[in-house]
């Protein structure tokens, strides 16, 4: 019992803290996921969803710092309670949303690694197992220091994580793992190559054979049956090679525009994917930044998931000399973690990206 509990305390706390870094690197992407989760077609508790950001941090925090303390054995109890709290309620999370096919991606790993639903209730089943060797055999569970540079090391986790967490949300994400990095191409990113995986769909015929309904299964070809056709069902057996980037445009009213714009040479994108929740402080300094950057040769457009008029008036408020087009909201928050944001594109690779905080640091 004793060496179980040693492999279970390192692999959990080694797990918690990266789980939890890799989140807390991006607790707005993780704000997401749990507004996702507190939806209406999900857990139904969308009073939660204007707390998200908050819930976020708290969590990750947690995450990280129960991981900390699990390794250097600071309040055992407290951290082994703690952790089973947390994994009954995750494991439940996924399950639900595995059995009823809710959420796609638990965003346990954030975008750093995507798990399916069915992959994550299978990791959060092996952890429970794990936390609950270590919540049985408790007793062998102690600090590797004294008592103060164990209290000190506790303390300096909890004070990091959340100077960490704060920074991140005051600028970007330290460690890009979005199909919208620097460096990335986007045509790239939206292109499937031609020796790619092929989905592979499983097709259900139903014929009414003699008075009697029938179903026959194939690979999509139709069946040769001696009787009346009733209807086909579709099952997806493997999606095959899905594309980073799926879902990105840039439209006016009338027109597709995505190819031209992710031609331009110099093209700077400003990121709003909802004009109304935009931070003031933020969109005050658009002004100067894009006037700057069309003096320097750049074409500036503007991309939100807002209506015409939220466009026209924002341009009205702030005498921008630029034109805002068509983008879905969640492209857009991939894009870049900040409301408004920046984006420098050369023929549709990104050379820059950045916070409003940082709007003045931008070399162009």
């Amino acid at each position: 019992m004793k060496y179980l509990v040693h492999i279970s305390r390192i692999f959990v706390g080694v797990l918690f803290i990266i789980s939890g870094f890799i989140k807390l690197n991006d607790p707005l992407g993780f704000s997401y996921k749990l507004q996702e989760y507190f939806g209406s077609d999900v857990l139904n508790i969308e009073f939660l969803i204007p707390y998200a950001l908050g819930i976020s941090v708290i969590v990750v925090v947690f995450e990280v710092v129960l991981g900390v303390f699990l390794l250097i054995g600071y309040k055992p109890k407290f951290t082994i309670w703690s952790l089973l709290a947390m994994i009954v309620f995750f494991t439940f999370l996924t399950f639900y949303s595995a059995y009823f096919d809710k959420v796609k991606d638990c965003g346990c790993f954030g975008d750093a690694l995507k798990l399916t639903p069915w992959e994550s209730f299978t990791k959060d089943v092996i952890l429970l197992v794990l936390i609950l060797i270590l919540f049985f055999g408790l007793k062998h569970i102690k600090p590797i220091f004294g008592k103060l540079p164990t209290t000190i090391i506790a303390l300096l986790s909890f004070v990091l994580s959340l100077w960490f967490g704060y920074h991140v949300l005051m600028h970007l994400p330290s460690i890009d793992f979005r199909a919208y990095a620097i460096d990335k191409n986007i045509q790239k990113g939206m292109s499937v190559p031609d020796d790619a995986q092929k989905p592979i769909l499983e097709y259900t015929w139903t014929f009414n054979v003699n008075g009697e309904e029938q179903e026959f299964v194939t690979n999509g070809s139709y069946p040769k049956v001696d009787g009346e056709y009733v209807g086909v069902e579709t099952k997806t057996i493997d999606e095959g090679y899905i594309p980073p980037i799926q879902d990105f445009s840039i439209e006016s009213d009338d027109e597709d525009l995505t190819t031209q714009f992710l031609e331009e040479e110099k093209l700077v994108i400003i990121t709003m994917y909802n004009i109304t929740s935009g931070e003031t402080d933020g969109i005050a300094k658009l002004k100067s930044f894009t006037d700057k950057a069309i003096t320097k040769g750049y074409t500036v457009i503007g991309l939100t998931s807002s209506g015409p008029d939220d466009k026209a008036q924002i341009k009205v408020d702030y005498n921008l000399n630029f034109d805002f087009y068509l983008c879905d909201e969640k492209v857009i928050k991939t894009i870049v973690r900040s409301n408004p944001g920046v984006v420098l594109l050369e023929k549709g690779t990104v050379v820059n990206k950045a916070h409003w905080n940082d709007f003045d640091d931008i070399e162009l």
